[in-house]
């Protein structure tokens, strides 16, 4: 494909994103779902693709018969998110300075156990739905036992990310699946919690809101800065921009975070063909994904520079925003690229697993969450309640409505379980590794595994974090 095509593609969805901001502004579903503009974006891309208008138009003859949009666009748009995703991952730990160790512990630890037990248990529900009903019934395969922790707990990125995974394994559809699980998931979310707050509002359980309704002002809802608000700036400079942009120097760092993830990759792929996989064995670190490597990179130069006396050059507000950007551009490019077939051919098997997956969190949030989280439990357990099921900013969303003051700690100790808990799920190594342990060696080890980590959590949830007062 000719690069004026590449960058037209880039063009287009450049527009797209603007026009899911517009919907965003003046649309009031959207306001009162707080749909992001990216997913809006992505919908409005889909809708105008080869699936949706495309196959009305597909009746006749002409131009449009396959959409307004051309097919070679969303050949570009399909590949974005596999790409952008290790820049996400990259930049999770970079800029973060590292907090004292008990402090950690003492907000982290329940927000760890109670988020440890929803990981792990998407995995039990989704390995028992799919080995005990869906597999037999439906025939599809056991490797969709990990659907709803990819969809829910990882999110569009990650989705999109394990899409080549399952290409690989022989199970394409289980790509396209993952990213209308982290669909449903974003919006099931979104919508749960803010009814989930406004219950937790009326009968006092959401101290924060002191059985007031819960509210939001108008320019949250549309998504803007109001004009009596402080202006908020993208970053600080590190760095002089005459010797170099601070931009340029970010993703530069960026960048070489991705290739010590691409070295990681090489090497354990290269000592697992030297041993177990030598003479026809089970792959399974050549089958990971690149984005918890590059992840790992991150860490490596955040490490470096901290060691040089350097670690002042990156700016955790710079990461956000690029991260951020990589996201938006990835959650539109992933939607807009959806195929609705595959999710219509496999209709019954994924709004099973879907609705698995959101009475899980549901109850676990109800039922676990003001037993495991020993003061603030509504304000602190929502953000991971909207985590689990979405993508972190879902997370974050809840927590402003219930604590609009920011009255509990609940936003400290949810980014210090995020910095453990990242590693692992939602994209983390566990995610990556997942989909190729079940090729190879069929369900039950991960099965057995996941069982056991979600006794952990319940078990020092329960037993030790809940009943002890926070300090």
């Amino acid at each position: 494909m000719s690069p004026e095509r590449v960058g037209f593609a880039l063009l287009l969805l450049g527009v797209m994103l603007y026009a899911g901001k517009w919907l965003r502004l003046h649309w009031r579903p959207a306001q009162a779902l707080f749909l992001p503009g990216s997913i809006l974006a992505g919908f409005l891309g889909l809708l105008v693709g080869p699936h949706v208008l495309g196959a009305v138009a597909a009746v006749g003859e002409g131009a449009f018969a396959q959409g307004p949009v051309p097919p070679w666009i969303y050949q570009v748009w399909g590949t974005l998110p596999g790409l952008l995703i290790n820049v996400v991952f990259a930049t999770l730990l970079m800029g973060v300075p590292l907090p004292a160790p008990r402090r950690v512990w003492g907000l982290a630890g329940p927000q760890l156990a109670f988020g440890l037990s929803l990981g792990a248990g998407q995995y039990v529900v989704g390995i028992l739905l799919v080995a005990l009903v869906l597999a037999p019934f439906f025939d599809i395969p056991l490797m969709a036992g990990a659907l709803i922790e990819i969809g829910f707990e990882g999110g569009h990125g990650t989705a999109a990310g394990v899409q080549a995974v399952f290409d690989d394994l022989g199970y394409p559809a289980g790509g396209e699946l993952a990213v209308g699980m982290a669909t449903v998931g974003v919006v099931a979310g979104i919508v749960t919690g803010i009814v989930l707050v406004n219950w937790g509002a009326r009968s006092g359980r959401a101290v924060c809101l002191d059985g007031r309704a819960a509210s939001v002002s108008h320019g949250q809802r549309r998504g803007v800065i109001e004009d009596h608000e402080a202006p908020r700036t993208l970053g600080s400079m590190t760095v002089r921009p005459e010797s170099m942009e601070p931009l340029t120097l970010h993703l530069a760092m960026i960048a070489l975070a991705i290739l010590i993830g691409v070295g990681l990759l090489e090497a354990l792929s290269w000592l697992e063909r030297l041993t177990w996989a030598r003479d026809g064995g089970p792959v399974l670190l050549g089958a990971v994904p690149l984005f918890p490597m590059a992840m790992l990179g991150g860490v490596a130069v955040q490490a470096l520079l901290g060691r040089l006396g350097l670690a002042n050059l990156l700016d955790r507000e710079t990461m956000l925003r690029l991260q951020g950007l990589s996201l938006d551009v990835l959650i539109a490019a992933a939607i807009a690229s959806l195929s609705l077939p595959v999710i219509a051919d496999n209709l019954v098997p994924f709004a099973v697993l879907a609705a698995g997956g959101i009475l899980w969190c549901l109850f676990l949030f109800l039922w676990a969450a003001p037993r495991m989280i020993p003061d603030y439990w509504f304000e602190r357990g929502i953000g991971d309640f909207g985590q689990s099921m979405g993508v972190t900013a879902t997370g974050l969303i809840l927590m402003k409505i219930a604590d609009p003051e920011n009255r509990s700690p609940a936003y400290e100790a949810f980014g210090y379980k995020q910095l453990i808990f990242e590693p692992f799920f939602g994209g983390g190594l566990i995610t990556g590794i997942s989909v190729p342990l079940i090729y190879n060696f069929g369900p039950w080890p991960l099965f057995g595994a996941m069982v056991a980590l979600l006794a952990l959590g319940l078990a020092s949830g329960l037993l030790y974090f809940g009943r002890n007062k926070a300090a």
